[in-house]
């Protein structure tokens, strides 16, 4: 058996004594799948891992995902574009990954496609010595614990999931500035959703940058939307990881959000990081 570490009150745990740069036994990898499906994220540490390990460890939980679109318009790494860069080092004046040394703020990944990712990997190279830290949140208990009111107006809404700004508010090559939600280009998904695999609802809210509740009007979904982001991201529903090298983090993207701290523009932090595919 897997030693397995809670590590919040409400999501997240440490799988202890497994080395994931070595193929992983089929009875191994379902404690490991049970764990995550139970904690939401996981975290592995003291890991070393060469790229395509990384990329050998990701697969066992499904079909990799190509990452989305950066603002440079093509893949950071040319060797192997179906995993992304996570960083704030530049050379010769170009960044060698995304999302830089700011906040990004609460999200979940690439739900403005019509199928995001339902899974992601977070491998940590080089870290700062302070800030950066990443926090989850649990949108099983979020669900479970909003006001009954609020359930009642919710149930059966669908919002629009902006494609124009990444977490960090850049905004991605290809798109124009958007001033009105209703006309944000992205995929609509229910407000709540229902897990394929444990079968729990959650509420389901992407990102907050140019939301809009489809049928509404606009200042009554700005209220509501403002209403539901408050309740998801209060500190009981959330877990905080404060990152060493060799942290490898494995969290479930249709359960959860989640964001960064900004960091010194001065330090270095780099960090790999893959997708899952979600299943047709």
């Amino acid at each position: 058996m897997l030693k397995v570490t809670r590590l919040g009150e409400t999501l997240g745990a440490e799988i202890g004594g497994l080395d994931v740069s070595r193929p992983i036994a089929p009875q191994v990898f379902a404690q490991v799948r049970a764990a995550w499906l139970e904690h939401l994220v996981l975290r592995f540490r003291d890991q070393q891992l060469s790229d395509p390990q990384l990329l050998a460890f990701s697969k066992n939980f499904g079909e990799l995902d190509p990452p989305g679109p950066n603002p440079l318009g093509r893949p950071f790494l040319a060797d192997h574009p179906e995993m992304n860069v996570i960083s704030n080092i530049k050379q010769g004046g170009v960044p060698i990954g995304g999302l830089g040394d700011g906040e990004a703020i609460w999200h979940a990944d690439m739900t403005y496609v019509e199928r995001p990712p339902m899974a992601a990997i977070l491998y940590a190279i080089e870290i700062p010595p302070a800030g950066g830290d990443t926090y989850w949140a649990n949108m099983y208990r979020a669900y479970e614990l909003l006001p009954a009111p609020l359930k009642q107006r919710i149930e059966g809404r669908e919002a629009v999931h902006d494609a124009t700004y990444n977490s960090a508010g850049v905004m991605r090559k290809g798109y124009q500035d958007v001033t009105d939600p209703r006309r944000a280009p992205g995929a609509r998904h229910p407000l709540v959703r229902t897990h394929p695999e444990t079968g729990r609802r959650s509420l389901f809210l992407g990102r907050r940058r140019n939301s809009y509740v489809v049928g509404l009007e606009l200042d009554e979904s700005e209220a509501l939307l403002d209403e539901l982001w408050a309740h998801a991201t209060q500190p009981q529903f959330t877990f905080c990881q404060q990152w060493r090298v060799g942290d490898l983090l494995v969290w479930d993207n249709r359960c959860t959000l989640h964001r960064r701290d900004a960091f010194d523009p001065r330090a270095r932090r780099l960090l790999h990081r893959t997708q899952i595919r979600a299943a047709a």
